[in-house]
């Protein structure tokens, strides 16, 4: 290349370098959200205008608020009347009514869903409990089974769900299963070629192709739901993975907790799942055999929480904010990844600083252990205020499940993690019951009775190299 050419060719570069950076600092300046991000965002752009432009496209731009919008038109949106003054069915008169009415109107205006009364949420432990009753609910299905995971294993119980799915599809019910693509690589081969083979009718959330693997790398759901005949949901934090099934007695095996849902809240599940699948097909799920009226099937006050990287941004640290906010007596909380961000973490020792009883158990063996070396450098600004934190033995525990006074639960998909709270698409139940918190409560209790307590002195008395190690780690604690 002559020196004209390369002058020519330098010359071009040098000004889409400075047009990409100028177009880079626009975006962030109308459209960036999180303050703190937007100064790294800015720093990189201006120090480096050819590469940082680049980064910021694909890992700096939430390109799903406008396509959030898109996949909702045509669907009924469950937006509701403004808040009662008493959204939860107890009298004014009672005891703390006052400050669970607040927290309830408090939820009812976060989420885009609004309370329903007469629910039942049931426990159940492990795939053990969880799987089983699942395949069950399939075989009785009807008119319609809707189902999305992030992981779905084609093997082990895997295989017995795409068996079921099949078999419901020749009776004539309506099947529809969405898998992450992200969550369709941990097992070989996908799910979603083996139910398709299945006459299943299945589809990928936001297949990864080329650049756009780039793009959406972190933009996954992660939501675990299923509703059959739009009457019985499960729901919570459990995959179907062979892992979950300890009778099985697995190489890798999981403890988890997931739930059976009953009663009006059902519909919102369904919703939920119904936006997604018009996202991804653009086909639109309605009628009787998604829809049907449903009665009160117990004693338990609930509304859906949805979160994603697109209208629903950052509605769940909202919904957790003001849980911690509303806490007068105790707080549960139970997670596999425990890295809440700066403001949920402000919130858990204010509540330690106003008497409130805080108790968080993480597994001690995480089966990404980067994240809980990161996890640790959070601990000791929780132990100074009196926040109390364990750490339960193997196997790795992924249930995940928080509470309230002993009368609120809030139960999903969410980990206390920056993925989960602002990555990732989620759904959780918050639930006003106190029999289910009091079940939910026995449950941490018998987990923290073989638990070990995490204190200053243990952190402190670390060897040097795993306190580096650590301090490494928290520097990524924003992606992980």
């Amino acid at each position: 290349m002559n020196p004209p050419e390369l002058t020519l060719w330098t010359g071009a570069l040098a000004l889409i370098s400075i047009v990409a950076a100028l177009v880079a600092l626009a975006h962030l300046l109308l459209r960036h959200r999180d303050h703190r991000s937007a100064a790294f965002w800015t720093a990189l752009v201006v120090f480096s205008p050819l590469a940082g432009p680049l980064l910021y496209v694909f890992f700096g731009i939430n390109i799903l608020r406008r396509r959030g919008k898109q996949y909702r038109r045509g669907i009924h949106e469950p937006w509701h009347d403004p808040v009662p003054e008493h959204p939860l069915p107890f009298p004014a008169e009672c005891a703390d009514a006052h400050e669970h009415q607040q927290l309830a109107r408090t939820l009812d205006r976060i989420s885009r869903f609004c309370f329903m009364l007469g629910n039942k949420v049931t426990p159940l432990h492990n795939g053990d409990e969880a799987m089983p009753r699942m395949l069950e609910a399939i075989r009785g299905a009807q008119h319609s089974i809707a189902l999305a995971s992030y992981i779905f294993e084609s093997i082990g119980i895997g295989a017995d769900f795409v068996t079921e799915l099949s078999n419901a599809v020749k009776r004539g019910v309506q099947v529809r299963v969405m898998v992450d693509d992200a969550g369709t690589r941990y097992s070989w081969p996908p799910v979603v070629d083996a139910l398709n083979t299945a006459g299943v009718n299945t589809r990928r959330f936001m297949p990864n192709r080329m650049i756009l693997r780039l793009i959406t790398m972190n933009l996954r759901n992660h939501r675990k739901i299923m509703v059959v005949d739009g009457a019985t949901a499960f729901t919570g934090g459990m995959n179907i993975r062979e892992g979950n099934m300890l009778a099985h007695k697995p190489a890798h095996p999981v403890h988890d907790l997931h739930f059976e849902v009953a009663g009006p809240i059902v519909s919102q599940i369904q919703r939920v799942f119904a936006e997604d699948w018009a996202f991804c097909t653009g086909e639109t799920l309605e009628g009787p055999a998604w829809f049907p009226a449903l009665s009160s099937a117990g004693q338990t006050s609930a509304i859906g929480i949805v979160d994603g990287p697109d209208e629903d941004l950052e509605v769940m640290p909202a919904a957790f904010f003001a849980a911690l906010n509303a806490a007068r007596e105790e707080v549960s909380i139970i997670t596999p990844y425990f890295l809440p961000t700066p403001i949920l973490m402000a919130a858990l020792r204010l509540c330690a600083i106003r008497g409130v009883k805080v108790t968080i158990l993480t597994p001690a063996q995480n089966n990404i252990p980067f994240v809980a070396w990161a996890a640790q450098t959070l601990y000791p600004e929780l132990l100074a205020v009196g926040c109390r934190i364990f750490e339960s033995p193997p196997p790795f525990d992924h249930s995940k499940f928080f509470l309230i006074d002993g009368v609120w639960s809030f139960l999903g998909s969410t980990n206390w993690d920056p993925r989960s709270l602002r990555l990732n698409f989620e759904f959780n139940l918050a639930c006003h019951d106190a029999a289910l918190a009091r079940c939910l409560r026995t449950e941490m209790d018998a987990k923290l009775a073989v638990s070990r307590e995490i204190t200053q002195e243990m952190l402190e008395s670390a060897p040097v190299f795993q306190r580096l190690r650590n301090g490494f780690a928290r520097l990524f604690i924003p992606v992980l």
